[in-house]
């Protein structure tokens, strides 16, 4: 059983990928938040901008991996070509399985993932992004990129080993401080050239 609460077609908003279509396929549930705003102060993770909770309109549970990768296609709408789905959160790791990457691959898709990196990636995915938390353990330390919320209290940038990583992102923290954060990343990412700027470029132009 897969428990989705969001499935829908747009373009990468973030990281090296930025602009590609793509199906999101964002499951419920995370390992570091419940979800619930009265549980926030006591979380792992405080920041959270997504609602990962329960089954969306456009969402739903799944018995099994080959209805969920029918619906992932159906939503595609590009043709034949260039097929990306990206599996997120939530934590999709936390229900991405072999049965899943291998139905969806059969149906001629790439698989990106989006994940906290506190467990460690099954074989078969295509893009792996990995955004680790401040006081969330971080297992899952190679991948394509790193994306690093900042600024991000109790993790900074220098502390953080990103050499198993292709790309290495600064993404500043959204919320009322946002432009404060976004000068701040861009002093950051000039002063140390192995980082590069993170902005959520679907917020910026009003995509889903």
């Amino acid at each position: 059983m897969y428990t989705v609460r969001e499935l829908f077609y747009t373009l990468q908003g973030e990281g090296a990928q930025v602009g590609r279509a793509a199906v999101f396929c964002r499951f419920a549930g995370c390992n570091l938040w419940s979800g619930r705003e009265a549980d926030r102060e006591r979380a792992v993770c405080r920041f959270c901008d997504t609602d990962f909770v329960g089954v969306g309109p456009d969402g739903g549970r799944f018995a099994d991996a080959a209805s969920l990768a029918r619906a992932i296609a159906g939503c595609w709408q590009g043709g034949d070509g260039a097929r990306l789905v990206v599996f997120t959160g939530g934590e999709p790791l936390l229900q991405l399985d072999a049965a899943l990457i291998g139905a969806v691959h059969a149906a001629g898709f790439k698989i990106a993932v989006e994940t906290n990196g506190t467990l460690e990636a099954p074989d078969g995915i295509d893009w792996l992004c990995v955004s680790p938390k401040a006081g969330a353990d971080w297992v899952q330390r190679c991948g394509d990129e790193i994306k690093l919320v900042y600024p991000q209290p109790g993790l900074i940038p220098a502390a953080v080993d990103a050499s198993g990583f292709t790309h290495a992102w600064l993404q500043p923290m959204d919320g009322p401080d946002r432009a404060a954060n976004t000068q701040a990343a861009i002093d950051y990412c000039l002063q140390h050239p192995r980082w590069r700027l993170s902005l959520q470029n679907h917020k910026l132009v009003g995509l889903r």
